[in-house]
């Protein structure tokens, strides 16, 4: 079985968030970055357990800069086979999804990995933009995938219930909370990760449709206000001036 895992770089989740160039750009000053937690914690671990059960090859693929080699080694480290970067710094989703389309065409996967998102644009878009350029079947937010036979049961929760769905390769899938545990890399992995391929290829062009005009930060939260429990006229007058809820 040949499988493929994209994994990106994500700041960490206590990264204190910022913009600069006029609110167009993230800034990274000080930022310690991760790999994203649904990539790795769910689809890389997911994949390896299932190239542990029925043989194979896990390979992982990232689209950009030098400074996303700490995270790639780290996915080898765990226990992928190989990794693939695709040196550029994509500018969107598109851009993003159209590397790794390109690179995937014709290496023959047997199924796609990607996280459900990533932590930093929560735009679970990549996936299926993979899936539409090649023209595969897809599966969003699984929870749980099995082999059977010469296909595959995917689970996943939806409104109200939970989904099964019985599927051949090769697909794309996006891994969910619950598809595997995380796995801490040891020192073996650690070292031989030094010694495993990473194969640093050139983009391809990509025509953008979408442009980012602006970041802006949430609004700050307010702190809790105590109202004296004999005082309902103000609760009520807060209640609905303030959190506008009647």
């Amino acid at each position: 079985m040949k499988l493929l895992v994209c994994i990106s770089k994500t700041p960490d989740t206590t990264a204190k968030i910022s913009f600069v160039e006029n609110n167009t750009a993230f800034n990274t000053d000080g930022v310690q970055y991760i790999m994203n937690p649904y990539d790795e914690w769910y689809a890389l671990v997911r994949a390896i357990e299932l190239k542990e059960a029925a043989g194979g090859t896990v390979t992982v693929i990232n689209v950009g800069p030098a400074s996303n080699d700490i995270v790639i080694r780290k996915a080898l480290a765990i226990g992928a086979d190989d990794a693939v970067r695709i040196d550029t710094d994509p500018t969107s989703s598109m851009d993003t999804a159209s590397q790794i389309a390109n690179y995937a065409k014709d290496q023959n996967f047997d199924i796609i990995f990607t996280g459900k998102e990533t932590i930093d644009y929560n735009g679970a878009e990549v996936a299926g933009m993979i899936a539409a350029m090649l023209d595969l079947p897809f599966v969003s937010f699984a929870s749980k995938l099995d082999q059977d036979g010469d296909s595959f049961k995917v689970t996943r929760d939806i409104e109200g219930g939970i989904e099964e769905i019985g599927i051949q390769g090769p697909f794309v899938v996006s891994a969910a909370k619950g598809l595997a545990e995380q796995r801490i890399p040891n020192m073996r992995g650690i070292m031989m990760a030094k010694r495993k391929p990473m194969n640093i290829i050139p983009p391809v062009t990509v025509e953008n449709h979408v442009t980012v005009d602006d970041y802006t930060l949430p609004v700050e939260k307010a702190g809790v206000k105590m109202i004296d429990p004999e005082n309902m006229d103000e609760l009520v007058r807060l209640l609905k001036e303030e959190a506008k809820v009647i």
